[in-house]
């Protein structure tokens, strides 16, 4: 399976397939074609298809590089930071083209976190335009939904299948990304405090507060009361001076949200790695790290964030 030439920039080809044989077969192929130039390889897919192909490697897979994506890339937010620039960033001094399987949709992902997941995909060719990288996405095409199928077309300048790669007539990335910047409500019963300068001491306890009452314990508890006091710091210093911070419990999992009237311009905000010796601009990136789901949606009359924390 040929994706790249050499010196090519980046390539993001989507992979559908209908059976773990075809899986097996096109990724194991994607695979020693890398490690046969020379090429760093990643393999971050679910766990069952991560075994598929370790399998199907052999020997070769003690040169690979595993992940559970189910694991690392739980809250689609984190997967370009954590897993796919931090690999590629391992290999940068070197100036090699890296070679990545990173497989974010997969079926029983919540109707919650499916736009995430596409948004996910888009944001990947603007994190990496112009760099000697290679990203493989897999597409369970017996499984996934006809529309999941679609958004992949958008998101993918290419398109692997039975009958070879094709490129895709339908790739607008950019569209993905305003599609699914969708607006969000807070639950009927959500909590709600309005806080300002003088009040964030007092939105951090209200946020742990209501979370305990909803069962939140220990370590889970401090992710709550960290991810409220950067993004309520966020709202006083770049969204206008002020906002809200809401909690409610949903789907076995603590729910928090922080609204401002400011306006996220930078798409792949909370998703760049830092850069050495950067001071501050890290507060919605550790939010990313700390949830198991982050959603935003931003508009001219303002940004609203909602983390999920599960028990």
């Amino acid at each position: 399976m040929s994706t790249a030439t050499a010196d090519a920039a980046f390539t993001h080809p989507a992979l559908f397939y209908r059976s773990e044989a075809e899986y097996t077969d096109r990724t194991v192929a994607f695979v020693r074609e890398g490690l046969a130039a020379g090429e760093p390889v990643a393999v971050a897919v679910p766990g069952p298809n991560l075994e598929l192909v370790r399998a199907g490697l052999g020997t070769d897979a003690r040169d690979v590089t595993f992940l559970d994506m189910t694991e690392a890339g739980r809250n689609p937010g984190r997967i370009i930071p954590g897993v796919l620039r931090a690999f590629a960033d391992a290999h940068a001094p070197g100036g090699v083209r890296v070679r990545i399987i990173g497989e974010p949709v997969w079926a029983g992902r919540s109707a919650a976190e499916y736009p995430a997941c596409a948004q996910h995909e888009a944001l990947i060719n603007a994190a990496f335009a112009g760099r000697a990288a290679t990203i493989l996405c897999p597409y369970d095409e017996a499984r996934l939904t006809a529309d999941v199928l679609a958004d992949a077309l958008v998101t993918h300048p290419t398109v692997v299948t039975a009958g070879g790669e094709r490129v895709s007539e339908e790739y607008d990335w950019r569209a993905v990304v305003a599609r699914y910047n969708e607006p969000l409500t807070p639950a009927p019963d959500a909590d709600v405090l309005v806080f300002g300068p003088g009040e964030l001491p007092e939105a951090r306890r209200f946020a742990v507060d209501r979370a305990a009452s909803y069962g939140l314990t220990g370590r889970r508890l401090q992710d709550a009361e960290l991810a409220v006091s950067e993004l309520t710091t966020n709202s006083v210093v770049h969204g206008g001076g002020s906002g809200t911070v809401a909690v409610w419990s949903e789907a076995g999992q603590v729910v928090c949200e922080v609204r401002d009237a400011g306006r996220l311009t930078d798409p792949l905000a909370g998703r760049r790695p830092p850069e050495h010796g950067q001071i501050g601009g890290r507060g919605l990136l550790l939010v990313h790290y700390i949830a198991d789901l982050v959603r935003i949606h931003t508009a001219d009359e303002g940004t609203a964030v909602r983390f999920y924390l599960g028990f």
